[in-house]
């Protein structure tokens, strides 16, 4: 039987996550109240951030910012994409 959330960022019941995906309270709070699909969002966002702003998820500065934006993304009505993005075209 899966775990059941109600999903902060979809606002509507959703499948949970199987593990806490992240170290610390944001972890815990994200395996308390998001959802599978919200989660791979911010996955799919996440690598965005990483690629277009040339992150390192080594660094503590780039970790600690994409903190942050998880936060945003999940809890906080949505991040912002980077300055100057610009989304690939579906051609390739």
């Amino acid at each position: 039987m899966t775990r059941q959330v109600f999903c902060q960022y979809e606002q509507r019941e959703a499948e949970g996550l199987d593990f806490v995906p992240w170290p610390g309270e944001l972890g815990k709070r994200v395996y308390a109240g998001v959802g599978k699909p919200a989660w791979s969002a911010w996955l799919a966002h996440q690598t965005m951030l990483i690629n277009e702003n040339r992150l390192s998820p080594l660094d503590p500065k780039h970790r600690a910012f994409l903190e942050t934006e998880m936060e945003k993304f999940l809890f906080g009505g949505g991040a912002e994409k980077p300055a100057g993005y610009v989304p690939a075209s579906p051609e390739g």
